[in-house]
């Protein structure tokens, strides 16, 4: 800490010297011309030891300076990566280099102008004929294999860990790319981007604890967003046919690394589609990122070679029963559930009959490495789905799973009134033995269903758990670019 007060202290003098010499050290804009990655592919064939006649013009972040006396070289890095800035007595004027070695430093932001160079090892520079201070950084940037290594200090400093760890800003580049090709994905198929409310007076959508808030203007109790689902299925009863949405969800509950308070998805409605459709509608998507981020349908995530060609297809009581031996059919009592909970190490407390199968199938979801849909839920997991057909007892409702990440949640949506209150009275009574996350009755959703809604399938897939399936991730942490930290 001495060390970084004295680098501090000596930072201030140099600051208030500038000032003194009218020298503005936070500068308000300058013409950047060019991109580190563009010269860098311009000037692919100069050869080492080769000069340019053409000149750049560029900006960017100190983030070392090596002092050799007759020559200094500067890593300089923009949004697009680095590029090496050489100043030298014969080519460079003795007041840019003076201005440097007396008022510069990494974490600097610089604009330089100067001609195009080769080194002889082979590194392309721009030799320094002008160089303006644009920012002065007070704090010493972080040694990258010292100073920025715990997980923690990196999440709460994520401007740093953007700043000497290059791979986590290629992981949101990706991210962007992956919004990128959902957006035209759904163009493609004809989906009309739409918008719903972030503050609800009734939540659902999902089986999840919501956030609570107060509006003083109304004086009225809202909650936080958990789905979008039930206002856009409420669109379909509108007259829309394909509609969807890219939005922020806020879910009081647990954290791990597949799971954080508030994330991002995007959710889809098809009308006149089931969950068969779906399914290879997500698979279409899934192919889609894949050949836009690599070329190809195969990618590596965590040492297993995932192949998007082949997709399993199980329904959940029989992956219960392959993965845990157990035949949730029999489970007739939560007496029942509770002792099958407690048996496979899960807190009996909240387990109920029909909550146990969820909970049992988080269990074993890290097993499902190549493309695998879980299908056919029991029919009281999935409120908002409508029965199998041929069997009742079960939802047309499935879950893709990739590299043991669970993806998305789709089925094919119950249009029926009369059965959508039936299934929120009984999700009423989940809430009396000790289920949270069942769902509150939403009456004018029952009331735009007897309006009539088509036939429809409906998708949630979790975006920040494709940008870790695509990135190689393995934490929610890592594709969030501020994550919430407790404080």
């Amino acid at each position: 800490m001495a060390r970084q007060d004295e680098i501090v202290k000596e930072r201030l003098k140099k600051l208030s010297e500038l000032q003194r010499n009218k020298i503005e050290p936070y500068q308000y804009e300058f013409d950047k011309k060019d991109s580190a990655t563009e010269l860098q592919e311009k000037y692919k064939k100069l050869k080492p030891g080769s000069k340019s006649s053409k000149s750049a013009k560029i900006a960017g972040k100190i983030i070392v300076i090596r002092d050799l006396g007759k020559i200094i070289f500067v890593k300089l890095r923009d949004s697009s990566g680095d590029i090496q800035v050489v100043l030298q007595k014969s080519k460079t004027p003795e007041k840019e280099i003076n201005f440097l070695k007396k008022f510069l430093d990494s974490g600097d932001f610089i604009g330089v102008s100067g001609n195009i160079m080769r080194t002889e090892r082979g590194e392309l520079s721009i030799v320094a004929k002008n160089i303006e201070l644009l920012t002065k950084s007070i704090l010493p940037l972080p040694e990258k294999f010292h100073g920025l290594q715990d997980k923690e200090e990196r999440y709460r400093k994520r401007y740093l860990d953007l700043l000497v760890n290059p791979e986590v800003k290629k992981v949101f580049e990706t991210r962007a790319k992956i919004l990128k090709a959902l957006r035209d994905f759904m163009e493609k198929h004809d989906f009309i981007e739409v918008e719903t409310p972030l503050l609800q007076s009734v939540y659902g959508g999902a089986n999840a604890k919501p956030f609570k808030t107060h509006c003083d203007a109304y004086d009225s109790s809202l909650f936080l967003s958990i789905a979008p689902e039930l206002y856009l299925k409420k669109a379909l009863v509108g007259g829309f046919e394909r509609v969807y949405e890219i939005t922020k969800k806020f879910r009081n509950e647990g954290v791990d690394r597949q799971h954080n308070p508030e994330h991002m998805t995007i959710e889809w409605y098809q009308a006149y589609a089931d969950y068969n459709q779906g399914m290879e509608l997500f698979k279409e998507l899934m192919k889609l990122i894949a050949k836009r981020l690599f070329g190809k349908l195969t990618f590596e995530y965590q040492g297993h070679k995932i192949n998007l060609n082949k997709w399993a297809k199980l329904p959940l009581d029989k992956a219960i029963k392959k993965y845990l031996k157990e035949d949730i059919n029999k489970v007739k009592t939560n007496e029942q559930a509770k002792k099958i909970a407690k048996k496979h190490g899960i807190d009996p407390k909240g387990i109920t009959k029909v909550n146990l199968p969820d909970e049992l199938m988080k269990l074993f979801r890290e097993k499902l490495i190549q493309p695998t849909f879980l299908t056919d839920y029991p029919i009281e997991l999935a409120p908002l789905a409508k029965p199998k057909r041929g069997d009742p007892k079960k939802a047309e409702i499935f879950q893709p799973f990739i590299g043991g990440i669970e993806l998305a949640r789709a089925y094919s949506e119950l249009s029926d009134p009369h059965l959508q209150e039936k299934h929120f009275k009984e999700q009423e009574q989940e809430r009396k033995q000790g289920n949270k996350e069942a769902m509150p009755t939403d009456k004018d959703f029952v009331k735009a269903l007897e309006y009539g809604m088509p036939p429809a399938c409906g998708m949630g897939i979790g975006i920040e758990r494709l940008v870790m399936l695509f990135t190689n991730s393995t934490s929610i942490r890592d594709v969030i670019l501020f994550p919430f930290m407790k404080i």
